[in-house]
């Protein structure tokens, strides 16, 4: 890796240097940098993070026996059989590390963040710039204060481009985000209603998010949807760097015409700086025109060709825990249980709309929406009935009011398109429940928050 000698890492970190001497003025170049001890290997850096359930710390002595370069802690251990920096903190350290790899690197980092589609976006972003460069990603979850330093710490001189998302639930992250991954190009997919109890409401998550801006190239571009209320307020801050994606004409890009085909995607033409037509987006719902229109505007600005652009967005496949559709015997299972908020909930519900036959939705508990959890709850219950769901469960302590919302909502409905709805105050309860509700045909919709563990519940369908 780029300079990730011993000595640079300690400067780099602001750490003091321990061990056989050596080791200390060793010329060698780190080959990862890692935090688990059981991936690390010979000339590797492993920075020992302290945990409530494993403190890498205990784990010093077996990286050493494996040939680690050095071990990056806040304790330096009993007996100094290899080489540590030690410093204040161990998480702080592994950003400051990422900065200073970073700023050795000359490929073209893209940022994504937003408060629904951070994933997908990225994943379709990824895959139209990998038809013409060679293309690293964010794996996973990896987009926190943990993991976005460890996405960039993966770079190899091979890769021309990464793409990174950047998932924040505080004031100040972004902007410590930002300064690790100082993205060359910045990507905004929306501004929805998601931790409210830190960040206030959507005028507090614009400010959080646009953080991202504080330390992006300014030679840069900024992608942002141009169809968000709050994120149209960009024009005229930006000067010239702005292009904005959507359905509306008014955007840099935009989706001139769109056709549905179900749970099988759309169609749509490309039109402004990207001009196609007959595109194939296939994954379905709303939310994939969108994503797919963001990789048009970036693939433009990376000097893509039409038909490259195209290729990559046709190529799009669904990651697990986000709008995957799943066979599973006599059911067909959309798996968007990875997060949720009242935004997601939303587009989640208008995707099962459009599904043939029964219509299930399997709905638990959002969490971090402050003081108007119960309100936005209430509402997704009452969105859920008037979307035309067969059958709503509303699982959890919070979706109690989920429920409720429900029953408002039936009394402006017409007993054709009633809606049978369940309320279960624990998810275990399910485990009974349907299989005496579930009918051959069904397609079932499952969507909670992460902390709700509906993984579980697709075992178990």
């Amino acid at each position: 890796m780029k300079h990730l000698t011993v000595q640079n890492i300690a400067a780099a970190c602001g750490g003091t240097v321990y061990g056989p001497a050596e080791g200390v003025r060793s010329k060698t170049e780190a080959t990862a940098v890692v935090i688990d001890s059981r991936e690390a290997k010979k000339d590797d850096v492993f920075i020992a993070m302290p945990g409530e359930r494993v403190d890498g710390h205990k784990f010093i002595g077996d990286v050493w026996a494996k040939g680690a370069l050095a071990v990056v802690c806040e304790v330096l251990p009993k007996s100094l059989d290899g080489v540590c920096i030690q410093v204040e903190s161990s998480a702080r350290a592994l950003r400051d590390i990422a900065e200073f790899y970073r700023k050795q690197l000359t490929l073209t980092v893209v940022g994504v963040t937003g408060s629904v589609g951070k994933t997908s976006t990225k994943e379709m972003i990824a895959g139209v710039l990998s038809e013409k460069y060679n293309t690293l990603k964010t794996s996973g979850n990896y987009n926190n204060e943990i993991g976005l330093p460890l996405t960039i710490l993966r770079i190899r001189e091979e890769h021309q481009a990464a793409v990174v998302e950047m998932g924040i639930s505080e004031f100040g992250e972004m902007h410590r985000l930002s300064k690790v991954a100082r993205p060359d190009i910045c990507v905004i997919t929306n501004i929805g209603q998601c931790h409210l109890e830190s960040l206030g409401d959507r005028d507090g998550v614009l400010k959080a998010k646009t953080e991202i801006f504080d330390f992006r190239n300014p030679e840069g571009v900024v992608c942002v949807n141009g169809d968000d209320d709050k994120l149209v307020t960009l024009r005229g801050k930006l000067g010239d760097c702005l292009t904005t994606f959507g359905r509306e004409r008014h955007n840099t890009v935009y989706a001139r015409r769109s056709e549905s085909k179900g749970l099988l995607g759309s169609c749509m033409d490309i039109a402004g700086l990207v001009e196609l037509t007959e595109v194939t987006v296939p994954l379905p719902g709303e939310h994939m025109i969108y994503n797919a229109l963001a990789a048009a505007a970036v693939g433009y600005h990376m000097g893509l060709t039409r038909e490259q652009i195209r290729a990559g967005i046709e190529k799009a496949r669904a990651v697990g825990g986000r709008s995957n559709l799943l066979q599973k015997g006599d059911y067909v299972l959309i798996d968007d249980c990875y997060n949720a908020n009242p935004v997601s909930m939303k587009a989640a519900l208008e995707l099962l709309g459009q599904a043939e036959g029964r219509k299930v939705a399997v709905l638990g508990d959002m969490f971090e929406l402050g003081e108007g959890s119960p309100a936005f709850h209430k509402e997704t219950g009452n969105y859920a009935v008037k979307c035309g769901v067969d059958v709503l469960f509303c699982v959890g302590t919070l979706s109690e009011a989920m429920y409720e919302g429900g029953k408002e909502a039936l009394k402006d409905v017409t007993a054709e398109y009633r809606t049978e709805l369940i309320y279960l105050k624990e998810k275990e309860e399910l485990k009974n429940r349907l299989p005496e509700v579930l009918q051959p045909g069904d397609t079932i919709l499952l969507k909670a928050s992460h902390g709700m563990g509906f993984e579980e519940v697709i075992e178990w369908i």
